[in-house]
């Protein structure tokens, strides 16, 4: 199916002109990037300033988190007693980084601490029963969790009756009692979470690294020495696509030159491995070299080195391991097609997908699913679950699409689970495998229940509707402002309609490349994998095109381009 300009419905945000006159003005930008600001939920002048200048100064005060004193108090009693403290995280990027944080912010402070990384294929997922024996084996007197334990109602249990101490710090939601609203949280002796009790919006959607950002923060007050955390914070923000606004925003704009001033020697290494320029650093790189490279050992491996890698001061050590990461993503990147190419087949034999999309195999690599399950909900725009199945019980991921919060809808399936977590976009689960057919009648009944008929159809948000005339230099420079782009802060896309395709054609690897007129002005363009694009533009004397409008740099020159993202026949209507 996939997700393009011929199957989706077209919407172009709209504004009082007159409003958008006075963001224009207090904001001192043009019409079209306050269009931007308005749709991003940005309408007071102290918002609006917060994000165009997020100045580290402007951090929100870590102590506005529910328990956070409580936090500060017991472990810098650890460190009075001179007793060992055991850091329990994740093995997805932010977990890992989560980890590196807390792992670094304690030992400047001479406090005995360890860590431990859960296996996937051992341990399962966060903070279980393993982290309690480790804790146990090394003499450990307190326990802390990053971007995990807040579902960990065992082990906590566990470590209770050992004598062991437990701090939680996560950023997922925690259980609800069934048919209730009563939270379900386990006895720890201190959790902060944003999503327990209401804090500061510019902390509400912290990811695990944010949170463990946070403590580190209460702990140094404001010294200037948690500023080098930033990067580590950016990383576990950028990879936990939480909204990247308040503080989120600070993290990774401030991070974003961190990483490219090359501070961290483990990070400075991975670019190396990875083959970017070390005084060159964009902000899409995160998502699409950094982060994956920092899963991929998660996926395929023990993620434990990861943390060596992002807190050793050694050279070597450095360069060792982000070559071993960089092997493991190409691993990972040849098993997650084959996985993503056997489930397409599966779903070819199956009903048409009314609700859900759920797929399971006993022979699919489990490090892969979560990617496979991504894919599919873009390209089928329904819910996907991709599970594998071993001695009788299936592990799956699940991604959602925007309308429909996953999270709530596997709590209307609690009964048939064995377990599951997670939040609104992403979950993951487990069940038995006779259970499956069941599971997938009663989750895509939950979904055709909540959403309606339009819902199940792409919407692309178009934040305004532009002339080519308009498009310049000085807007580009504008948009630059307005980065890093991510979660509940989109790239912005431009939409222009009646516009005259001229010498289109195919260049590199199936991209599109013409020249769009309108009303005598012109511009180049290119769309990345549109060259199935061509056909219809050939047909059509007069398009409608959506669009990032960039400057292109080649060969010492530049100049305007539109990347396209979304093409279709001329039409008439504003909204379709």
């Amino acid at each position: 199916m996939g997700f393009n300009g011929l199957n989706c419905r077209w919407y172009v945000r709209k504004t009082n002109p007159e409003y958008i006159e006075y963001i224009s003005k207090i904001a001192s930008v043009s019409p079209a990037s306050a269009q931007i600001l308005i749709n991003r939920g940005l309408k007071t002048p102290s918002q609006i300033e917060l994000f165009l200048n997020p100045d580290v100064n402007k951090l929100s005060d870590p102590f506005e988190l529910s328990g956070m004193k409580k936090v500060v108090n017991r472990i810098m009693k650890a460190k009075k007693d001179y007793e060992k403290i055991l850091i329990c995280g994740d093995y997805d990027a932010d977990g890992l980084t989560a980890v590196s944080i807390l792992l670094e912010g304690l030992r400047k402070l001479s406090i005995d601490v360890d860590y431990f990384i859960p296996d996937r294929f051992i341990d399962g997922y966060g903070f279980g029963s393993s982290g309690v024996d480790m804790a146990a084996s090394i003499g450990a007197g307190l326990i802390i969790t990053v971007d995990c334990g807040i579902s960990s109602f065992d082990a906590v249990m566990k470590a209770n009756k050992l004598g062991i101490d437990v701090i939680i710090t996560d950023h997922h939601e925690p259980s609800k009692m069934p048919h209730e609203e009563a939270l379900m949280l386990p006895t720890a002796f201190a959790i902060v979470n944003p999503k327990i009790l209401p804090c500061s919006h510019q902390q509400s959607f912290l990811s695990g690294a944010g949170v463990a950002f946070k403590v580190v923060h209460a702990l140094y007050g404001n010294a200037d020495d948690v500023l080098k955390f930033l990067d580590l914070a950016a990383i576990g923000t950028a990879a936990d696509i939480v909204p990247l606004l308040g503080d989120n925003r600070i993290f990774v704009k401030n991070g974003i030159s961190l990483i490219q001033s090359g501070e961290r020697v483990g990070i400075r290494a991975l670019k190396s491995a990875a083959g970017i320029r070390q005084d060159f650093f964009k902000p899409s790189f995160l998502g699409f070299i950094l982060i994956p490279r920092l899963n991929a050992a998660g996926r395929m491996a023990n993620a434990r080195n990861v943390v060596k890698l992002l807190t050793t001061k050694s050279e070597a050590e450095a360069e060792e391991l982000a070559l071993w990461l960089n092997e493991l993503n190409s691993q990972r990147q040849k098993i997650e097609e084959i996985v993503y190419n056997e489930a397409l087949r599966l779903i070819d034999k199956m009903d048409p997908v009314e609700g859900a999309v759920v797929v399971a195999s006993e022979d699919w690599h489990e490090g892969v699913i979560g990617i496979v399950a991504s894919r599919l909900a873009e390209e089928y725009y329904r819910p996907a679950f991709v599970c594998s199945i071993k001695n009788g019980v299936l592990k799956g991921s699940a991604r959602s699409i925007p309308p429909f919060d996953i999270y709530g809808g596997l709590t209307a399936c609690r009964d048939l689970l064995r377990g599951f977590g997670g939040h609104k976009q992403a979950a993951g689960i487990s069940l038995d495998a006779d259970r499956l057919s069941d599971f997938t009648r009663r989750i895509s009944e939950v979904v055709l229940t909540n959403l309606t008929e339009e819902d199940l159809i792409p919407c692309l948000n178009i934040d305004v509707s532009i002339k080519i005339a308009d498009i310049n230099t000085e807007l580009i420079n504008e948009l630059s402002r307005l980065e890093p782009f991510g979660t509940g802060n989109e790239e912005p896309l431009f939409g222009a309609k009646g516009l005259q395709p001229l010498n289109s054609r195919i260049v590199g690897n199936n991209h599109l490349k013409m020249y769009l007129k309108q009303n005598g002005r012109g511009i180049d363009s290119i769309g990345f994998d549109f060259g199935g694009y061509l056909e219809i533009v050939g047909a059509n004397p007069l398009i409608d095109a959506v669009f990032h409008p960039t400057i292109n740099e080649w060969e010492g020159s530049k100049y305007l381009q539109l990347n396209l993202k979304a093409i279709r026949p001329a039409k008439n209507e504003n909204n379709d």
